[in-house]
């Protein structure tokens, strides 16, 4: 069994201890938010889930991550654009967005963040989330742009 089915194993008991009703349009939503790999909105979710799911809309999409973020089994993300993208990925870690297309990649540093621990003995708070977004552009777009140049 990989990972990504693990975890959809676990969130979905979680949801039937929690006494929610696993709709299809429940299940579609939590499997694509644990195999997508990646950080989608709203609107992505719901165009890459509609054509199967014709009764789905905006609306269910969100009311749906709006119950797995309170659960726990994944986390909402909010950029410096103002968008709102889901993460299946609870653990505390960083993320860095491309400035050019928009890509957002996950970035695993060891745990506790010295980051954390610093800004923790700086201020007396004990950091409960953190949430810290890097901009750059992605190795994709660099070499789009280095391919222009040469041309």
């Amino acid at each position: 069994m990989s990972m990504e089915h693990s975890e959809l194993d676990t969130a979905m008991a979680k949801l039937k201890q929690q006494n929610i009703r696993l709709t299809p349009q429940r299940f579609a939503v939590l499997e694509y938010m644990y195999t997508c790999h990646g950080h989608p909105t709203v609107e992505e979710i719901y165009k890459a889930l509609v054509t199967k799911y014709r009764h789905l809309s905006v609306a269910t999409v969100y009311n749906n991550l709006r119950v797995f973020k309170k659960l726990g089994l994944i986390k909402e993300l909010t950029n410096g654009d103002s968008s709102r993208r889901y993460d299946a990925v609870t653990k505390e870690h960083y993320h860095v967005t491309c400035t050019n297309c928009g890509v957002m990649v996950d970035v695993e540093l060891p745990e506790p963040s010295p980051l954390k621990v610093q800004i923790e003995q700086a201020t007396g708070f004990a950091i409960e989330i953190y949430q810290v977004e890097m901009q750059g552009v992605c190795p994709d777009c660099l070499k789009k742009s280095n391919q222009l140049i040469v041309n």
